[in-house]
């Protein structure tokens, strides 16, 4: 995607769109964005072909949504909303060139929300969704009421999005389309930089090119936030400083400005001690485990610190963090079962992801039903994806995810699947989504953790799971409940 074709943010608002159409609005980044613009009081239609569960919320809130692609559907609109997924001879696209009407790229339209408002943009590889989440809570826990739109669900808000009052504008900046460049942020997080995308940028020399010339965007009143313990990140801040940018650090290295030291992970939580500029800023503790949720938590607090709010503000919203949908979502148990969902696709993700998952299982044994996501990712990154599954005691795989892809002999699930370093009896590739569930009961016993994991689809099977489970005994699923790190329950789902 060339985003020099684009109109960076600042020079139009989100009242400028007039009446607003979203091609393929049931999906989370669109879906978040129709709802940031309904809760502006814009007027809003979007077309959807799958009833995904982020529709009826949008119906709720007023907005039109149209169950077929039709050019009828583009009636009485002034923009037209697009995303990298929907090609340019999509049905609705054409029309409204035809017609005449101002069409935008998903980016294009969020960063005309953001004009006027002080944006915090959180970028990177791995932990976007969870660290914007974490700083839009910190903020609101400071009663700043920011704006926000999330690449997910923050699980107890039950939303991706919303238009507030205060004077932020948290969104989640996405690098896999070049995209995150139309964004003037005041704040830039960088959670990592890690090789991926590559069908956009080549090789990581240009990924890292593009997350550099990201951070410079940044308002020079403003500030970067990067991460001392990723070695990309490490390489930017050096950059970026010796370009005589601010940037601040967070991590476990001595180096790091937000120094976290005595981290402790267990099924329990996740809890670290913070320091900065040789003050201690106290024990961060948060309800959900995993270092690499530590991490995210540091980002939030070094930008919480840095944007002057009360860090007493940033250990309660953390302390009180309930995840975020598809991220560690703990959808519930049944016959003894406890079962999972993840999106977790990319191998560095997978492997911190089922680690955290070991602990909850504890003597139990962990099954992954996996959904790669696109082809490219799996054929490049096939031996480190199969390494990360390794992690599992029992793999049940499913076809590659890849909307437009066209596979090639050899390529997908059954070559993934072969590169899986566990016995043949210990992993199955599974073709018809419907005899998923089916498999795993067979698989599964008491005190296991099974985790759906991968790509978009995959979050609708957990559901389906529990039922396959309950019908073992003819009983029922229990909900999704978590525990905090002082053994309260917390729902998690």
């Amino acid at each position: 995607m060339n985003t020099a074709q684009f109109t960076p943010a600042g020079t139009m608002t989100a009242e400028d769109l007039g009446r607003i159409h979203l091609i393929g609005v049931g999906g989370v980044g669109m879906a978040g964005l129709a709802r940031l613009f309904l809760t502006r009081g814009l007027p809003v239609s979007g077309s959807e072909l799958r009833e995904w569960p982020s529709l009826a919320g949008l119906r709720a809130l007023g907005g039109t949504i149209h169950p077929a692609h039709e050019a009828s559907n583009l009636d009485g609109v002034d923009t037209v909303v697009y995303s990298s997924a929907i090609p340019q001879d999509h049905l609705e696209m054409v029309e409204a060139r035809r017609r005449g009407l101002r069409v935008l790229h998903r980016s294009e339209a969020l960063a005309a929300a953001m004009t006027g408002r002080r944006t915090v943009a959180v970028a990177g590889t791995h932990g976007k969704t969870s660290t914007t989440s974490m700083v839009t809570m910190v903020l609101q826990q400071a009663g700043t009421d920011p704006s926000f739109v999330i690449g997910g669900e923050i699980s107890e808000v039950g939303s991706g999005a919303h238009h507030g009052t205060g004077e932020h504008f948290v969104v989640e900046a996405d690098e896999s389309d070049r995209s995150f460049l139309i964004y003037r942020p005041y704040v830039s997080i960088i959670t990592n930089i890690e090789a991926d995308h590559l069908n956009t940028y080549g090789d990581l020399a240009n990924l890292e090119a593009a997350f550099a010339e990201f951070a410079r965007l940044t308002d020079p009143d403003g500030f970067v936030v990067t991460c001392a313990d990723d070695a990309g990140g490490r390489r930017l801040a050096e950059t970026l400083r010796s370009e005589g940018r601010r940037v601040w650090t967070y991590g476990e290295s001595a180096d790091a400005d937000l120094r976290m030291s005595e981290v402790v992970s267990s099924a329990r939580g996740v809890r670290y001690q913070a320091e900065i500029e040789g003050r201690s800023l106290g024990e961060i503790r948060l309800p959900i485990p995993g270092r690499h949720m530590a991490l995210n938590s540091a980002a939030a607090v070094l930008a919480a610190y840095l944007l002057e709010l009360p860090v007493a503000a940033a250990e309660a919203a953390l302390g009180a963090f309930p995840g975020v949908r598809r991220r560690f979502e703990r959808k519930g148990v049944a016959d003894g079962v406890l079962v999972y969902d993840e999106y977790a696709y990319h191998p560095t993700s997978m492997t911190l992801a089922l680690q955290t998952l070991r602990e909850v299982a504890g003597d139990g044994r962990l099954i992954v039903v996996f959904q790669p996501y696109r082809l490219y990712r799996t054929r490049d990154l096939q031996a480190e994806i199969a390494a990360a599954l390794g992690i599992a005691d029992e793999v049940v795989l499913l076809e590659v995810f890849g909307p437009g892809e066209q596979r090639d002999p050899g390529e997908g699930s059954a070559a993934l699947l072969a590169a899986v370093p566990l016995p043949a009896d210990r992993k199955v590739f599974v073709e018809a989504w419907d005899d998923v569930p089916a498999e795993v009961a067979r698989r599964a016993r008491t005190g296991d953790v099974v985790v759906t994991m991968g790509a978009p689809p995959i979050s609708l099977m957990g559901d389906q799971l529990l039922d396959a489970l309950v019908a073992r005994t003819g009983g029922t699923a229990a909900p999704g409940v978590g525990v905090d790190p002082d053994g309260a329950a917390t729902t998690a789902g």
